[in-house]
Order: structure tokens, then C-alpha cells, then sequence
């Protein structure tokens, strides 16, 4: 059930990037609500806020390694944790998700552009995400883990 979920991040992050990509100009903006929301087709070749770019070599071994822990943990951890489970599925589809635009774009589309109380946050996309969704998923269950622990001492 939770690649399900990691398949549904991943379709839906490839198919609003071919929609972007196909449909509009790298820079063009659609308003979606004023001062909050836009829709804007940018391109970035390296990782969250631009840092590392054009270091996709890096990006294909570490994306790789990534992947292979979390199914690792998917499979030998997480079973009967629906938290830790939904964590790591929203996690692998950001993942995959983004290592695809890396392989057959050499870039990962982004769209998403938010002005949050002012501030023009950096654009991002679908697997952008569900990768912080995922890691704050993962967050919330390690304290609980250790609430857990603690209680029991």
C-alpha cells in the first residue's frame, strides 16, 4: 500500500511538470491568488534553494543511495508503523520523482512559487513536497518514539 502512495507522488509530480514544461515559457507566471500563490515554470540544476548546481553526478549516486534505504526501511522497519511507513513513501515518490527530471531533463522542473507572509519562498514542485511532508512525517514519529521511551523508563 505505501508504494501506492509513493506511485500516486510520483504521477502526479510528473505529469504537473510535463504540463509546465509543455505549456509554458521558463519565467512565464500564472496568478493563481494574488500575492500568495503563483504558478511560475522555472528550472533548477541543483538541490532545494539552488545549492549544488550542475552537480548531477552527485545527485544520481546520493538519490540512488537514498532510494535504497528507504526501501530498505519500508521493508524491515517501518511494517505495522503507518506513520513511519507514510513518512518514506512520501519521501521515495519525492525522490524518484525529482531523479527523473535529473536523468532525462539533465533539470528539475519547478512551479510552485509562494509568497508566505511577505516572503517570495523558493519555487518548488510536487516532489519538493512531499519530501518535507515526508521528513516532517518522520520527525513527529521520532518524537513520539522518544516520548515512548521516556515513559517507560
Amino acid at each position: 500500500m505505501y508504494y501506492i502512495i509513493a506511485l500516486i507522488v510520483i504521477l502526479i509530480d510528473q505529469v504537473t511538470k510535463w504540463i509546465v514544461d509543455t505549456s509554458m515559457e521558463i519565467g512565464e507566471s500564472i496568478l493563481v491568488i494574488e500575492n500568495v500563490l503563483y504558478i511560475t515554470s522555472h528550472r533548477n540544476q541543483g538541490a532545494a534553494f539552488g545549492i549544488l548546481q550542475g552537480q548531477m553526478w552527485f545527485f544520481y549516486i546520493i538519490t540512488t543511495i537514498v532510494i535504497i534505504g528507504i526501501i530498505y526501511y519500508m521493508e524491515k522497519e517501518a511494517k505495522g508503523d503507518v506513520l513511519f511507513a507514510t513518512s518514506l513513501a512520501l519521501i521515495l515518490g519525492g525522490a524518484v520523482g525529482n531523479f527523473i527530471d535529473r536523468v532525462f531533463r539533465g533539470e528539475v522542473v519547478d512551479f510552485v512559487d509562494t509568497f508566505i507572509f511577505g516572503y517570495n519562498f523558493a519555487i518548488f514542485n510536487v516532489a519538493d513536497a512531499a519530501l518535507c511532508i515526508g521528513v516532517g512525517l518522520l520527525f513527529i514519529k521520532m518524537f513520539q518514539d522518544e516520548r515512548r521511551k521516556k515513559e517507560t523508563a
